[in-house]
C-alpha cells in the first residue's frame, strides 16, 4: 500500500511506537518520553499491561504522566530508582549518526534527564524525521525567564536567530517553568560542540541536542521498519 501526506506520517509513527514497545519485558523499569509518536508505544504498553506485562515506568512530562496513568501504567518518581533499563522517546529530528534534536514538545529537559539515567535509549520516528544533517528543524533551548533577555541577545549576536515560543499568545513555559528559544540555525555540522557551546552561556538550562545518548532508532517507511544502531 503507498501511503502519502498525513495518512502516512501518523501510520509511520503507529509502526514505530508498536514496534518499540516490543523491547519492553516483564519486570523493568520504563522511561517514556513525550510527542504524538511516543504515544503510540504508551498506547501499546498500556494494551501488553492490561495483558499482563509487569512494569514501572517514570514520565517525561504532565502530558505522558496523564496518559500514563490513563492506561494504569505504574509509574514511579525518578528519583526513587537508580537506573532506567529501557527509555523510549521520540526525536524531531536524527541523523544516520544518531545525533537528534529533540524539545519540539517542550520536554527537552526531563526527556535528558531520563535518557541519561537509562542503561539503553530507543528513539522512534517516521520517515520524515531521519536527516543527513541535522538543523532544518528549529533547535530548542530551554531557558530560565531571568535574565532571559540577555541570553537571547547573545544567541542572536552570534548569528543562531533565537525565536522565543509562544503557545496562545503568551510566552511557552515548559513543566519547569522556564522558556524556551528555538534556534533557526540552519545545518549543524558540530552538534556536541554546539551544545557544550550553548550550555556554557549563563541562564540556558538545557539544549535539544541530544548526542551520544540513543543506542537504537527505529525509523518506520511506510509500514516497516528500519533499524539504525549507534556506531554502525
Amino acid at each position: 500500500m503507498i501511503l502519502k501526506g498525513k495518512e502516512k506520517q501518523e501510520i509511520e509513527k503507529k509502526t514505530a511506537g508498536e514496534k518499540a514497545a516490543e523491547f519492553v519485558k516483564d519486570g523493568m523499569i520504563v522511561g517514556l518520553g513525550t510527542g504524538s509518536t511516543v504515544y503510540y508505544a504508551i498506547k501499546k504498553l498500556g494494551e501488553m499491561v492490561n495483558d499482563g506485562l509487569k512494569i514501572k515506568a517514570v514520565s517525561s512530562s504532565k502530558a505522558t504522566t496523564k496518559l500514563a496513568e490513563s492506561l494504569n501504567i505504574e509509574l514511579i518518581n525518578i528519583n526513587d530508582t537508580v537506573k532506567i533499563d529501557l527509555t523510549i522517546d521520540g526525536a524531531d529530528e536524527v541523523d544516520h549518526n544518531l545525533n537528534g534534536i529533540k524539545g519540539g514538545g517542550g520536554a527537552l529537559l526531563f526527556e535528558k534527564i531520563t535518557a541519561l539515567l537509562s542503561s539503553r535509549n530507543i528513539w522512534i520516528a517516521d520517515s520524515s524525521k531521519l536527516v543527513n544533517k541535522l538543523g532544518k528543524f528549529p533547535l530548542p533551548v530551554e531557558v530560565i525567564p531571568f535574565g532571559s533577555k540577555r541570553v537571547f541577545e547573545i544567541l542572536n549576536s552570534t548569528g543562531l536567530n533565537p525565536v522565543l515560543r509562544i503557545r496562545d499568545g503568551k510566552n511557552y513555559l515548559t513543566d519547569s517553568g522556564n522558556y524556551i528559544f528555538d534556534l533557526h540555525t540552519g545545518g549543524i555540522n558540530d552538534p556536541e560542540g554546539l551544545d557544550k557551546e550553548l550550555k556554557l552561556i549563563n541562564g540556558v538550562v538545557e539544549t535539544g541536542l541530544f548526542t551520544g545518548i540513543a543506542d537504537i532508532a527505529l525509523v518506520s517507511e511506510n509500514e516497516t521498519v528500519k533499524i539504525l544502531k549507534r556506531g554502525k
